[in-house]
């Protein structure tokens, strides 16, 4: 069973880890266990930083934690069994770093369908399909119905 789950989120694309959080939230409710979603934030060079308002990293903080949230409460998953984390750097460096130092079992990540840039150039899900030292459930949005989730068992009981 999966115990510990960590499921990255893109806050520009949240709808890509819905999927993603919905069936972390059903796996964790057959094992008791927890949920941990991840957002990490590009590397500003240093030049470029001194041009940004002093209150723009917190607001951006302050959005994907209640991005995170809000996505917690839709898939029903209690408090208890709920963390996050923010990270900067290489996305998905960050996401494997965080895997083995929370000790995850699983990581969900929300993928596009393929294409040519994504063979040639490569992607963050698929570096962490490579290289992860967990295993890895790559998740696409339903063709026909891209917001539709189904339950594979029933929400946690409050």
């Amino acid at each position: 069973m999966f115990r510990k789950i960590l499921v990255p989120i893109d806050a520009a694309e949240p709808t890509l880890a819905e999927l993603g959080v919905f069936l972390a939230a059903q796996l964790t409710a057959l094992s008791d266990g927890a949920v941990r979603m991840i957002h990490v934030f590009p590397e500003i060079p240093y030049s470029f930083q001194e041009f940004l308002p002093p209150h723009v990293g917190p607001e951006r903080e302050k959005a994907v934690v209640s991005l995170f949230e809000d996505l917690a409460k839709k898939a029903n998953i209690p408090e208890g069994r709920f963390t996050h984390i923010l990270r900067t750097g290489a996305a998905y460096d960050e996401v494997l770093t965080e895997a083995e130092e929370w000790g995850a079992d699983l990581i969900i990540i929300g993928s596009h369908n393929p294409s040519m840039s994504t063979y040639l150039l490569g992607s963050n899900a698929q570096k962490i399909v490579r290289h992860a030292n967990c295993s890895v459930l790559v998740v696409r949005p339903h063709k026909e119905h891209p917001g539709a989730v189904s339950w594979l068992t029933p929400p946690f009981a409050s």
